[in-house]
């Protein structure tokens, strides 16, 4: 395995870590690898974009689903992610998940994560796609806070180190293509400063999504795709990009509104609330067989069409019924969020709009969280483990983090990975890959937003691909003319990781014509099984260009990883 030797402009690191493991991301899985490696005897150090708990995981309402009620078994709990994964799950994978998953959970609680109960037993919710009720959720609808707390506290009571407000820049590796560690970049003052690094021959990206490559989306301003940008330059495979999942319900501000919008949790309709149009007509009725709790993508084309048919700019989710206690005991959150913004639901229907959530694609990852770079690891948001397919069932993506996260810290320990002392190469003194001005991010959203959002084409992509390489090449002629690029900088290293990650969604987007899960192809309306039951693959060349490429579902997750146990010195 070699790397592409492509590396964002950056000064020389001016300080060093000696780690066995670093884990770069505070959310749910990052958190966990690090706790359970830490458990393991290695010395584990967390970097996070923000602070600890500042990532996507304390944003999720709605909770964590496994088998854990009456009757309630993995092997439903399976049926109905594969269902909502539209035919490309990998089921091995899915069967992990849906098996450890309960497990995980109570060891989570063990933690200290505090879940809602009722008589003495966990209380339990339904979401989109789930025929049994098996969402289990902590402050009514702030179970991603009480996560979060709980994993922080612990990590903290164990004194781990940790390092804030770092963005991490780009993996070092050795001679031999394997980790050796990362860069980062800390903002403000504190313990370090400036551009540093990490030297550790195992590495976990838990770096959380890529929302902020569209203009309106449910994720935090740290979600800029950094983990998946970060992996194509150090040669990774990435798959299924294209499957991003639009939240049907995200509090709806205006059109132009831009940035972290407030969600509307699935929950919400779990409980029994209504999407209606402004006629009050609940039109998701006879379009699926659970309705408004169908699958995500299909709720969000739902109402998707019937916005264009009424050229509406928004629906509306009715829970008048639900009453003033229910409002504030069961969801406070959003309650709080609506009427931040004048809304009251409890005598109002809620104006919503889909909105960028969840990306289903990423880091292709085997069922122990390796990459395709010998020490490199992935899970949560930032990963492709084969679960999700082409939509992620409704609360499946706390539970991936806690057990592929787990998976991971095992194999880390069991592979003795922190017996090799990394000898990373040394930073190249020229830069090699351009970096996008600051602005470069909104023009980014909006070519996104216009031509790869929730309702694609043929054209409508076409055209976001030309205009992102248009941005591309500008800056690498600018390079290439003036020797220099945009001023190294977050701004400047955020944008540039949304266009590289803009660019693999687009192609891949393009490549598949067809309409699959939460790819919607209005020029290929049908599901093509014959042509399309295929992953999209994509590397990164190293002169920038990417490399595309389709696998059978059969070859995933693929059987040539590399050996993640130290070679001898």
């Amino acid at each position: 395995m070699t790397t592409t030797g492509i590396r964002l402009h950056a000064p020389a690191a001016g300080w060093s870590i000696a780690a066995d493991v670093v884990v770069v991301g505070s959310g749910v899985a990052g958190l966990t690898a690090a706790l359970r490696c830490e458990a393991a005897g290695l010395r584990t150090v967390v970097v996070t974009k923000a602070r600890l708990d500042d990532g996507s995981t304390r944003w999720a309402q709605g909770g964590i689903a496994a088998a854990l009620g009456e009757g309630d078994t993995p092997e439903q709990h399976l049926d109905d992610t594969l269902v909502a994964g539209a035919g490309l799950c990998d089921e091995e994978a899915v069967r992990l998940l849906v098996t450890e998953g309960p497990d995980a959970v109570r060891r989570l609680i063990e933690t200290g994560a505090r879940f809602d109960e009722s008589e003495g037993e966990l209380a339990l919710t339904r979401e989109g796609g789930h025929h049994r009720r098996r969402i289990a959720h902590a402050g009514g609808d702030a179970t991603g806070a009480e996560i979060s707390r709980a994993l922080v506290e612990a990590v903290r009571a164990r004194g781990m180190r940790t390092v804030e407000n770092a963005l991490v820049l780009d993996l070092l590796t050795d001679a031999e293509g394997r980790t050796a560690g990362v860069t980062l970049h800390v903002m403000g003052e504190g313990q370090h400063d400036g551009v540093g690094a990490v030297h550790a021959p195992a590495v976990v990206l838990a770096t959380g999504g890529m929302g902020q490559v569209f203009s309106a989306t449910t994720n935090p301003s740290v979600s800029t795709g950094d983990g998946v940008a970060l992996a194509l330059r150090a040669g990774a495979e990435v798959s299924d990009l294209e499957f991003v999942q639009f939240h049907p319900t995200v509090l709806f501000l205006g059109a132009d509104a831009e940035g972290q919008q407030p969600l509307v949790s699935e929950a919400v309709r779990g409980e029994g609330a209504h999407l209606v149009d402004a006629d009050g007509v609940r039109f998701m009725v006879g379009q699926h067989e659970l309705a408004e709790l169908a699958p995500r993508d299909i709720v969000a084309k739902g109402i998707t069409r019937r916005m264009l048919e009424q050229d509406a700019e928004h629906m509306y989710l009715d829970a008048r019924h639900f009453g003033a206690k229910m409002w504030e005991h069961r969801f406070p959150t959003i309650l709080a969020a609506c009427r931040a913004h004048g809304i009251d639901p409890v005598t109002a229907p809620v104006p919503v709009a889909p909105a960028a959530h969840y990306a289903s694609g990423g880091v292709r990852t085997d069922s122990h969280g390796r990459t395709t770079v010998p020490g490199l690891y992935a899970c949560g948001e930032v990963a492709c483990t084969g679960v999700h397919g082409a939509n992620r069932l409704a609360s499946n993506s706390l539970l991936e983090g806690l057990v592929y996260a787990e998976r991971i810290a095992d194999d880390i320990a069991a592979n003795g990975l922190h017996a090799r002392v990394p000898q990373p190469l040394p930073h190249p003194e020229i830069p090699e890959h351009p970096l996008q001005t600051p602005e470069a991010r909104f023009t980014i959203q909006r070519i996104m937003t216009a031509g790869a959002g929730v309702l694609r084409s043929a054209g409508s992509l076409a055209k976001a691909a030309d205009q992102l390489q248009r941005l591309h090449t500008d800056a690498r002629e600018a390079l290439a003319e003036n020797g220099k690029t945009a001023e190294a900088g977050v701004d400047t290293w955020e944008a540039t990781n949304l266009l590289c990650v803009a660019r693999v969604l687009v192609a891949a987007a393009l490549l598949r014509e067809e309409t699959r899960g939460c790819h919607w192809r209005e020029d290929r309306p049908e599901r093509d099984d014959s042509a399309w039951r295929r992953h999209i693959v994509v590397t990164l060349n190293p002169d920038r260009t990417l490399a595309v490429h389709t696998t059978d579902t059969t070859d995933f997750p693929p059987t040539t990883f590399p050996p993640q146990a130290p070679q001898e010195q």
